[in-house]
C-alpha cells in the first residue's frame, strides 16, 4: 500500500492527532486549530478541513479492522462480580426481589 502521507510537510502523527481530535470530540475546526496552536503546532482550520476530507475514511477503516480483530470470541472472558453475587444472596435470603 502506498503511503498516504508522502506529499505532506507535517508528520503523520500530527495529521492523525488532528483528525482524531476532531472526530472524537465535539470540536469545531477553529477549536482544533486553537488547541493545536497552544501545543506549538501552527496550522489553519482549512488545513484541518482538508486533512479531514482526505484521511477520515482511512482512519475509520483502520479502527473498524482493529475492532473486528479484538472481537474474536476466543478472546472474550466473562467475570462475575462477587459483590453482585453477595447482594443477590442477601435478597434471596431476606425474600426481597
Amino acid at each position: 500500500m502506498r503511503n498516504p502521507f508522502r506529499y505532506f510537510n507535517s508528520s503523520p502523527e500530527v495529521i492523525r492527532l488532528t483528525v482524531m481530535m476532531y472526530v472524537r470530540y465535539p470540536l469545531s475546526l477553529r477549536q482544533v486549530e486553537d488547541i493545536l496552536f497552544e501545543r506549538g503546532i501552527d496550522i489553519s482550520h482549512e488545513t484541518v478541513r482538508f486533512w479531514l476530507n482526505r484521511f477520515r475514511s482511512i482512519f475509520a477503516n483502520e479502527i473498524r479492522k482493529r475492532r473486528l480483530h479484538h472481537r474474536s470470541f476466543s478472546q472474550w472472558r466473562w467475570h462475575l462480580d462477587e459483590v453482585f453475587v453477595r447482594s443477590m444472596e442477601r435478597r434471596i435470603i431476606s425474600g426481597v426481589r
